[in-house]
């Protein structure tokens, strides 16, 4: 029986591929939970044409992320802190404030999970951290902790 799958199957193969199992496996098991089609004329023009539009989808993602990407790098990023006569703060800056920095400063909502930090911030000066955006599209950005009066 030839199907396609409609989703990723380890040891069988990925999404979109045209394969042929036994009658049973497709009949019994990938057909009734929704991992593979008959692969009818009609259900292969179909399938194709969402695969194009999941591509040209996943190129625009892509596009908007380079375009944040070059924003977050050119900008430096302002936060005030409760923070010691020795410059050390209180605390220290969290994802979370950093989301909320980017948010107001530059409308971009970043999920603070996506925020990766090397070490503590935890005195006022010029910092740095990343910002995960997409498969392989990191932006670095910096940030300056001023005391707060």
């Amino acid at each position: 029986m030839k199907v396609i799958l409609t989703e990723d199957l380890k040891g069988t193969g990925k999404k979109g591929d045209i394969i042929d199992v036994r009658d049973g496996y497709g009949r019994n098991y990938l057909l009734p939970r929704g991992l593979a089609l008959p692969a009818s004329e009609g259900n292969v023009k179909r399938f194709e044409h969402i695969l194009q539009e999941y591509e040209k989808k996943k190129e625009r993602v892509l596009k908007t992320a380079g375009e944040v990407k070059a924003r977050l790098e050119e900008i430096t990023l302002s936060i005030k802190m409760k923070a010691g006569q020795d410059g050390r703060l209180f605390g220290s800056v969290t994802p979370k404030d950093l989301s909320e920095t980017i948010k107001k400063s530059t409308g971009f909502e970043i999920d603070k999970k996506s925020i990766k930090i090397e070490e503590p911030i935890k005195s006022t000066g010029m910092h740095t951290f990343t910002v995960h955006l997409e498969k392989d599209i990191n932006a670095l950005v910096k940030i300056e902790v001023e005391k707060e009066d």
